[in-house]
């Protein structure tokens, strides 16, 4: 371990990325305190002290700047709403978005500046939400005599924040260690895992005496559970079927080519823990779209039903999460455009014939190993949230098992992006021996 850490300081380029990536965070975390003007900081200090649910949930995704009302306060869930709705529209809804989503790096280029557009619109959207939700709902005067005027120059800002958000992340994707806009979901959450702690402490252990033994019980089943979920997310994310290829032999010129067997490693969970974030993600924009018309019937049914420790929220989470890993899953890896490109190259599958047989049979593969990950990503995101509601835990600590879910998997993906740099200069990585 010791070894592999000083074999990355010493390959220069790599050093480079991982400091730039610290610097891109640092920006990041003092982002976080800088507050939006004429904003009354004080309020915010009532709303921490009374725990309000959908405000804490947001607080945890944007690592704490939520309750300083930071420019950075909204967090990067406008972008991840708005990659999951072009995603989504590039199945064949749009015509013109499918084709650019079949057109390789020009394509993309194009897609990622709809996504943009998109962010700066849902920015502002949430920045409206979001501030008129502290003022009709709570009824904390947020800003003095606050009007129109005032809620759309917090919109502006908060969407200036997000912007500037998303571009940090697309930095450290270009020129730090990938994974740009996970490194600063990770580091948010990160920065909130005190506040839980210290939460969830207040909660179980100040004023209750009396209820000692019972409460270190369920903090014990709390330590069982994070490495539950520690285990079994390093375990399903390191999970592949190896499907083997062989490549027929071709003679060019004076060369002979292929003629060598290979495999195509599958992983059981391709998607990673982006499905978790999306269905986070989504199940909370239309809980702060609400916040608009909070006091009508149908937005506070909205806002009591759809959090995901409510039985129709829990559900909806759950399928979201098996749907999104699907997505996600088929949108990185064409089963179709896989086939062909072996067909092309001279390879096949011993036993399937080449061509469509061939994609038949990996969507078929593919389908029963994403179901398995599908089916336990939900289990491990679900099971802290019915533990915390039996055990009656705040339900921002409850949010603390999906927390660590994400944090492990893009710790994960990172170490791999690591590994791969320092194989490529033939030093020895974390996970090999």
């Amino acid at each position: 371990m010791f070894k592999t850490v000083s074999n990355i300081w010493k390959v220069s380029d790599l050093r480079n990325r991982i400091l730039f990536t610290l610097f891109i965070l640092l920006i990041y975390r003092i982002g976080s305190f800088i507050p939006v003007p004429g904003v009354d900081k004080d309020v915010f200090k009532q709303v921490d002290q009374a725990g309000t649910d959908l405000f804490g949930l947001l607080n945890t995704f944007s690592g704490g700047a939520l309750f300083h009302f930071s420019i950075f306060a909204l967090g990067i869930t406008p972008y991840i709403t708005a990659s999951i709705i072009v995603q989504l529209l590039s199945m064949d809804v749009i015509p013109r978005f499918a084709q650019w989503a079949k057109e390789g790096e020009i394509g993309k280029k194009k897609l990622a500046q709809i996504t943009r557009y998109g962010t700066v619109i849902l920015g502002l959207v949430q920045g409206f939400a979001t501030a008129i939700g502290f003022n009709r709902q709570y009824n904390y005067d947020m800003v003095p005599g606050a009007g129109f005027g005032d809620y759309l120059l917090i919109a502006i800002i908060l969407t200036a924040g997000v912007a500037f958000m998303m571009w940090l992340g697309e930095q450290i994707t270009e020129r730090g260690i990938g994974n740009g806009i996970s490194i600063l979901i990770f580091a948010g959450i990160t920065a909130s895992l005190p506040g839980h702690i210290r939460t969830l402490y207040q909660d179980q252990f100040v004023g209750k005496s009396d209820q000692l033994f019972w409460n270190i019980g369920k903090m014990a089943l709390i330590v069982i559970a994070v490495i539950f979920i520690f285990v079994g997310v390093i375990f399903v994310q390191q999970g592949i079927r190896k499907i083997p290829v062989q490549y027929a032999k071709r003679v060019v010129g004076r060369k002979m080519y292929g003629g060598q067997s290979t495999h195509i490693p599958m992983k059981v969970n391709g998607a990673g823990v982006i499905p978790v974030i999306f269905a986070v993600s989504l199940l909370m924009f239309p809980i702060t779209i609400a916040q608009f018309w909070a006091g009508h019937d149908w937005a506070n049914w909205i806002i009591n039903n759809l959090y995901y420790d409510k039985p129709l929220g829990m559900v909806l989470y759950v399928l979201l999460i098996i749907g999104f890993t699907f997505f996600y899953t088929f949108v990185q890896i064409n089963p179709v455009q896989m086939a062909d490109q072996m067909k092309k190259n001279g390879g096949y599958i011993p036993g399937i014939r080449p061509g469509k047989p061939t994609s038949n049979y990996l969507t078929r593969v593919m389908s029963r190993i994403t179901l398995a990950g599908a089916l336990f990503l939900a289990v491990i995101s679900i099971l802290p949230v019915l533990f915390g509601a039996v055990a009656g835990l705040p339900r921002t600590v409850m949010l603390g098992g999906t927390s660590l879910l994400i944090i492990v998997g893009v710790a994960l993906d990172t170490m791999k992006q690591i590994e791969s740099q320092l194989i490529k200069r033939h030093y020895k990585g974390f996970i090999n021996k």
